[in-house]
């Protein structure tokens, strides 16, 4: 077993993805594990998630015509309209990256 002189934080994605492979790949985790490149392998997945992330926050802000000038002007519908995009843009990240097998 070798351990990694890693210093990025494996953050909320990386924690979430780790439970998922503990509990449906659990040799996976050991094999990680045991190479030492677990944390490697979850901070990759964190930067990964959250670049996706932004990305498809970005892209549907535009689709749907979320703006800075609609925050000035009614600040509760842009506040609506941003929680329901991020909370659809998590659900892609979970299911794109963080409930897959082979995603780094």
């Amino acid at each position: 077993m070798r351990l990694t002189k890693e210093t990025r934080p494996i953050g909320l994605w990386g924690r979430m993805h780790r439970d998922y492979i503990k509990e449906h790949n659990p040799v996976r985790l050991n094999d990680l594990c045991l190479s030492g490149e677990l944390w490697t392998y979850l901070a990759d997945l964190n930067e990964q998630a959250q670049s996706r992330l932004k990305l498809i926050i970005e892209q549907m802000k535009a689709a749907v015509g979320v703006t800075e000038r609609m925050k000035q002007h009614d600040q509760m519908a842009w506040v609506g309209a941003m929680n329901s995009i991020r909370h659809r843009a998590e659900e892609i990240v979970l299911y794109e990256i963080i409930y897959e097998e082979d995603v780094v």
